[in-house]
């Protein structure tokens, strides 16, 4: 798909392939045969939310929580479930699945496992989410001297699975902290470390998130920053020191070799990347956090990559606060299942926003809601110059409690109507921007979406307080569902 291209088309393609029905595929694998296929999913009922206390002065483990989110249940809002992490500091961030969409015609795959690497001690938890649902239970340890010897690689990040049935996950870099844009792979079966996927000579300097699309022969990743210069939190001066990340990494699928860099900007920290779902679209989004922006990337006519910037967030000039201009702090983005609609927070800002994208060019704004953020009314920050909003927005209440943190993680359900926001980034930088967020700890809230005209509101009767969990308030990071996301499922 070329520049300024739309992908209806080519989704019309994948809407009317006889293959894509699951009614005529039999005994199928995990997963949807197709995006569209997808949003015709199940209602998600639960919901599985990684817990962290590093960071929290609370000497407990990290736990994975399950969320009840059906609105007829007697427990809706509730966790119901805790899997304690059998070690202290783990920082659980980001979980992928055994399987996805990607092994749809296998029907030999389940998805029945739940990955997930501990960002700070290298760990990597396999969770067995098959057996009950509602009860995940420790399935298998990989411990970070394994992750360390067979692949010199440390701080994982984003777990994808593979159609050939493996695991495959990306990390910040070498077991010192060095900055190091490498992938462990794991096997499907018994989940040990097979070695690193990537080949050649070349690496990346830094690594975050990755995404793959085998139509297209590439494998596109990100750069967040060094490890040992982020990992206490965010100091202004590591900037202009080449500490932070500014390129989109592109790979060869086939022969797993690094193959161009496309330079997004200085310190311009290019966090979660989304490829467009219609797995015949070659072009997608990725979020710029410090630069606060969206850049749109895309396959060239000549075959090679460039990215364009198709969003730009302004940052606001203020006073009493860690510099003199405040971004807007893009931490998350995701697209809709049918390509229609890109979402994106501002952590610092505090606003989700919503865009149309039917010309994927150029994102229109349809929808925006202020979730609490570093800029409202009564705070420490005085604003003296906004390109955006006329006054500081009030602070988030909802159900009697002041949301401390901004909106962070995102997830949307199936069929696009709603949309989970939950408040902590990474515990040492809640720390350092938002001390509230640890005495109180994070929120999980629900948006109601308009996926007609677009428009976000505020679901006024959904809270979860991760600041009342039994050992105390903790924070709340992915969203993840058990039937899997759009998010976590490529499809190929």
């Amino acid at each position: 798909m070329q520049a300024g291209s739309s992908p209806s088309a080519a989704h019309q393609k994948v809407r009317s392939n006889p293959a894509s029905s699951t009614e005529k595929c039999g005994a199928c694998g995990p997963g949807f045969a197709s995006p569209l296929d997808a949003m015709k999913g199940p209602r998600e009922e639960i919901v599985y939310v990684p817990c962290i206390y590093r960071n929290t002065g609370r000497k407990k483990p990290d736990f994975l929580a399950t969320v009840d989110v059906n609105p007829k249940s007697s427990d809706y809002c509730q966790v119901i479930h805790r899997l304690p992490m059998p070690n202290l500091g783990d920082e659980l961030h980001h979980s992928g699945w055994n399987a996805c969409s990607s092994c749809f015609g296998d029907a030999t795959k389940k998805r029945n496992r739940l990955i997930l690497p501990s960002f700070i001690s290298s760990r990597i938890y396999v969770v067995d989410v098959g057996t009950d649902l509602r009860a995940p239970r420790l399935f298998k340890v990989v411990n970070s001297e394994d992750v360390f010897w067979k692949c010199s690689l440390g701080y994982p990040h984003t777990s994808h699975c593979l159609g050939s049935g493996e695991i495959m996950i990306s990390t910040l870099g070498d077991p010192a902290g060095s900055g190091k844009g490498g992938f462990i792979l794991l096997d499907g079966e018994t989940f040990e470390i097979k070695g690193n996927w990537e080949k050649g000579d070349k690496i990346p300097p830094m690594g975050y998130d990755f995404w793959y699309q085998p139509r297209h022969n590439v494998l596109i990743s990100t750069e967040w920053g060094i490890p040992k210069c982020l990992g206490y939190g965010f100091d202004p001066n590591d900037l202009k020191k080449g500490c932070y990340g500014r390129r989109l990494n592109v790979w060869d699928w086939t022969t797993h070799t690094y193959v161009q860099a496309i330079d997004v900007g200085e310190d311009a920290a290019p966090l979660e990347i989304r490829f467009l779902h219609n797995p015949d679209a070659a072009e997608g989004y990725v979020g710029c956090t410090i630069s606060s922006a969206i850049h749109r990337f895309y396959k060239t006519e000549q075959g090679d990559w460039a990215a364009e910037k198709v969003i730009q967030v302004p940052s606001k000039k203020v006073e009493g606060w860690l510099l003199p201009d405040m971004p807007g702090f893009i931490t998350d983005i995701l697209i809709s299942l049918d390509d229609r609609f890109l979402y994106f927070s501002n952590w610092l800002h505090g606003d989700i926003r919503q865009y149309d994208i039917s010309d994927t060019r150029k994102p229109k704004l349809v929808g925006q809601v202020f979730l609490g953020g570093s800029i409202t009314k009564g705070g420490p920050v005085t604003v003296c110059r906004d390109e955006e909003l006329q006054s500081q927005p009030d602070p988030f209440f909802i159900k009697g409690k002041r949301v401390p943190g901004g909106p962070q993680m995102i997830q949307l359900s199936l069929d696009g109507k709603r949309l989970y926001v939950t408040t902590s980034l990474y515990s040492a930088w809640d720390r350092q921007f938002y001390p509230n967020l640890i005495k109180d700890g994070s929120v999980m809230l629900q948006l109601d979406v308009d996926t007609e005209q677009g428009g976000l509101t505020v679901n006024e009767s959904f809270l979860v307080d991760f600041g009342k969990e039994p050992d105390g308030p903790c924070l709340a990071h992915e969203i993840r569902y058990p039937g899997g996301d759009c998010t976590s499922d490529i499809w190929v």
